[in-house]
C-alpha cells in the first residue's frame, strides 16, 4: 500500500502543504493547470520557489493575489473575492470542469471549515462568510491540497500528532487565542500538541486539509519511505517552519473500513415529482453518502415515495432538519448501522480523445473491478460525437 505520510512537527498551513506536495514531485504547471478550471485565473499566481530553514532546503510556495479590494488580516491571509459564503464557493467546485474525485474532496474540506466557524460563531453553516477562508488563498490552498492527493494517487494518507502553537492571533474578529477556536473545532479528535512554537503553526485551512484527508493519526508509522519532501513556511523560528511529507510503502493487507452510518427513512404521498426532484439535489448537495427513493403504495390505495437517506452517525441531526424542511413528511425514521466500504483510488487513462480517471475498487491490496468516471466519459463522448458505450470501450483496452 502506497501511503503519503505528514510529519507535522512545526504545524501546518495550505501553502506549506502545496509547498510540500511539489516537493514530493506534483508538477507545479499541473497544479497551476488543474486550479486554471477554478476559472480564478485573473485573481491569483502560483509562485513556487527553492527556500530553507536551518539549513534544509525545500519548497516555497506563495498564493499571489492580483490587486483586489483587502479587508481585515488574517496571519498571512488576506480577504479577497468580497465575503464569499459556502454556497459560491461550492458553485465554483460544482460548475468547474476538475475531475468529480478532486471536487468531492474540496467541497469535503471546505465544508469541515465553515461547520467549525458556523459553531464558533453560533450562525448556520450557509450564513458563514469567509472572511478568511473563501478569501482567494484559501480556494487555492484547499482545491490545490485536493489536486495533489489525488495527483500522487496514493492509497491512504497518514499523518503525525499536529502542533498547533501558542500565544495569540490577530484576525478580523480581534485577537483570538492560539489554536484557534476555528482550528481546535476542526481538529476535535485528531492528536494535537501545543506550545512547540510560539506562534500559530497550525491555521484553519491546514487542520481542515489533514480532517478532510487523513486516514489514520499515528507518531510510529510502520513503513519504508520511498522519498520525503519539505514545504518551507513564511516564519523563520528556532524550531524549523517546515512540513514534511513522505511517499512511503507499507503492509498492504487491511480489511475493507467499516462506517457507523444512519438510514434515515420517510414516507411522502404529497409532493410532486419535480418538488422531490429537488430535495435528492439538495440533499446530495449538503454531502449525504447515498439518497434513494422508492415507489410504494400507502394507506387509501395511494401512490406515494419512500426517501431513504445514509448519512453519517454525527451528521443525523444535520439531515433531519433539512428533511423537515425540504419535504413534507411529519416523521423520521432513524435506523443505525454499519457501513462496509471497500478501499477505492483513483488511476488516469489517457485515450485519443482525452485523459479520463478510472476508479479502483480495492480488497487486501488486490484491485478486484475498476470502471471509468461516468462524467469523464459522458463529456468525451458528447465533445466526440461517438456513443458513451464505445467510450467506454476505448478506456478499457487503454487500462
Amino acid at each position: 500500500m502506497k501511503i503519503l505520510y505528514y510529519h507535522c512537527f512545526a504545524g501546518v498551513s495550505g501553502d506549506m502543504n502545496l509547498a510540500a506536495m511539489i516537493d514530493l514531485g506534483v508538477e507545479p504547471d499541473d497544479l497551476r493547470c488543474e486550479l486554471g478550471k477554478l476559472g480564478l485565473g485573473d485573481e491569483f499566481q502560483l509562485a513556487v520557489s527553492e527556500d530553507a530553514r536551518n539549513g534544509v532546503r525545500g519548497v516555497r510556495v506563495d498564493v499571489e493575489l492580483n490587486s483586489l479590494p483587502q479587508s481585515h488580516d488574517h496571519g498571512h491571509h488576506h480577504s479577497h473575492g468580497g465575503h464569499r459564503n459556502l454556497a459560491s464557493i461550492e458553485r465554483i467546485i460544482r460548475e468547474s470542469s476538475l475531475d468529480e474525485a478532486v471536487k468531492e474532496t474540496s467541497l469535503r474540506i471546505f465544508r469541515r471549515v465553515a461547520e467549525a466557524e458556523a459553531k464558533v460563531h453560533g450562525v448556520p453553516v450557509d450564513e458563514v462568510h469567509f472572511h478568511e477562508v473563501g478569501a482567494t488563498d484559501a480556494i487555492v490552498d484547499i482545491v490545490g491540497a485536493a489536486v495533489c492527493r489525488h495527483w500522487l494517487g496514493v492509497d491512504a494518507v497518514w499523518a503525525s500528532t499536529v502542533e498547533l502553537g501558542s500565544g495569540f492571533v490577530h484576525c478580523a474578529h480581534g485577537v483570538l487565542p492560539v489554536p484557534a477556536p476555528a482550528t481546535e473545532e476542526i481538529l476535535h479528535g485528531a492528536p494535537t500538541s501545543r506550545g512547540g512554537v510560539d506562534h500559530e503553526a497550525t491555521t484553519p485551512t491546514g487542520a481542515a486539509i489533514l480532517a478532510a484527508l487523513v486516514d489514520k493519526f499515528t507518531d510510529t508509522p510502520a513503513m519504508t519511505v520511498t522519498k520525503t519532501g519539505y514545504g518551507v513556511g513564511h516564519r523563520k523560528t528556532e524550531r524549523p517552519n517546515l512540513l514534511r511529507a513522505h511517499l512511503a510503502d507499507t503492509n498492504p493487507a487491511r480489511p475493507p473500513a467499516s462506517v457507523q452510518g444512519r438510514l434515515l427513512q420517510c414516507n411522502i404521498d404529497d409532493m410532486t415529482g419535480e418538488m422531490l426532484g429537488n430535495v435528492m439535489d439538495v440533499l446530495m448537495g449538503s454531502g449525504a453518502m447515498d439518497v434513494h427513493f422508492t415507489p410504494i403504495m400507502m394507506k387509501k390505495n395511494r401512490p406515494a415515495t419512500q426517501v431513504s437517506l445514509l448519512c453519517a452517525e454525527t451528521d443525523e441531526a444535520r439531515f433531519k432538519d433539512l428533511l423537515f424542511r425540504h419535504t413534507t413528511t411529519l416523521g423520521i425514521k432513524s435506523i443505525p448501522l454499519e457501513k462496509t466500504e471497500l478501499q477505492r483510488r483513483f488511476q488516469r487513462v489517457e485515450t485519443p480523445y482525452g485523459s479520463v480517471s478510472v476508479k479502483q475498487a480495492v480488497l487486501d491490496g488486490e484491485v478486484i473491478h475498476s470502471k471509468p468516471e461516468y462524467e469523464d466519459c459522458k463529456a468525451i463522448a458528447r465533445q466526440s460525437g461517438l456513443p458513451l458505450a464505445e467510450i467506454y470501450a476505448i478506456v478499457s483496452r487503454q487500462k
